[in-house]
């Protein structure tokens, strides 16, 4: 069931996309959902990773909105989508996203992750193959597929975030100082740091959060367990300058050793990380090029 009124914590993000954007909520999968839509044409969805919330797109959404419908979702338990107990695996979440493109009635959708929001991608195409046209997973190993392993070996932050109980005590009121040590001044602003913060402040949503990070396990065994073949277009896509820029051959091939026909590497230049906030227009060119085929 749709909800028809813009929450208010979105309404002035939400304005700054033009007139034509619009925020809801929806009830799926047990839970609601917070997105925020605009634009005509074949749908692309629009996924976040942690510690960003749908806003991470906002450069991106007015330039795809003139050829595309463009979702950006709020992951369950992030910003104005509703934290539950559970439910955390990239499996669970591609199901919230499905079901709210079914009450949308958006049919044969693009599906784009950045970080997290990529393994949800994946799942996505995994799950729901003769629904998608195709996924794009941005800048993120996934777990069960080589070389996560030797990928993750020196990122201490997710072992942290496992840690249960831990981090929510000890980054509860401190989420703009924990979130800055990665969010550089040269790319966010204080006032950007200030609304992701936000969409982590409350304990629930903090803890969803890390239980993005808890669940990777579970994505793991998925993800490893999935061989039959896919015909879904795939694309993994990483900043020339990233940490995970240097995967894309391995990821691939792997990729394609689980199954996957269609997987195509692709690099944004003078990019690192955060793709849709540092070479916006570089990658809504780079959805274009594949979810307009």
């Amino acid at each position: 069931m749709l909800a028809m009124f813009v929450p208010l914590f979105a309404s002035a993000q939400v304005q700054e996309l033009g007139k034509d954007f619009v925020s809801r909520t929806a009830q799926v999968n047990g839970t609601e959902i917070h997105y925020v839509k605009g634009g005509l044409g074949p749908a692309v969805i629009l996924i976040h990773g942690f510690p960003m919330d749908w806003y991470a797109y906002r450069k991106v959404m007015p330039i795809l909105s003139k050829k595309f419908t463009v979702i950006a979702v709020d992951l369950r338990g992030v910003g104005g989508s509703k934290p539950t107990t559970d439910g955390y695996e990239s499996t669970n979440m591609a199901t919230d996203i499905y079901q709210l493109t079914q009450q949308l009635k958006l049919a044969n959708v693009y599906v784009v992750g950045h970080d997290i929001g990529a393994m949800v991608a994946y799942a996505y195409a995994r799950l729901y193959p003769t629904s998608t046209r195709g996924a794009m997973m941005l800048d993120v190993p996934l777990p069960g597929l080589e070389p996560w392993d030797q990928a993750v070996d020196n990122l201490w932050h997710i072992g942290f975030h496992q840690t249960p109980g831990l981090p929510e005590k000890l980054v509860a009121g401190r989420q703009a100082i924990y979130f800055r040590q990665d969010m550089k001044p040269n790319i966010f602003s204080d006032a950007e740091v200030a609304h992701y913060a936000a969409s982590y402040k409350e304990p629930d949503h903090l803890r969803a959060g890390f239980e993005l990070y808890r669940a990777f396990p579970a994505n793991g065994k998925f993800f490893d367990a999935q061989r039959s073949e896919l015909d879904v277009p795939l694309v993994w896509a990483a900043g020339d300058t990233s940490f995970f820029s240097k995967l894309g051959a391995a990821l691939g091939a792997s990729l394609k050793a689980h199954g996957c026909k269609q997987v195509q590497i692709e690099q944004i230049a003078n990019c690192g990380h955060w793709v849709a906030i540092e070479q916006p227009e570089a990658l809504a060119e780079l959805i274009e090029k594949h979810a307009g085929q």
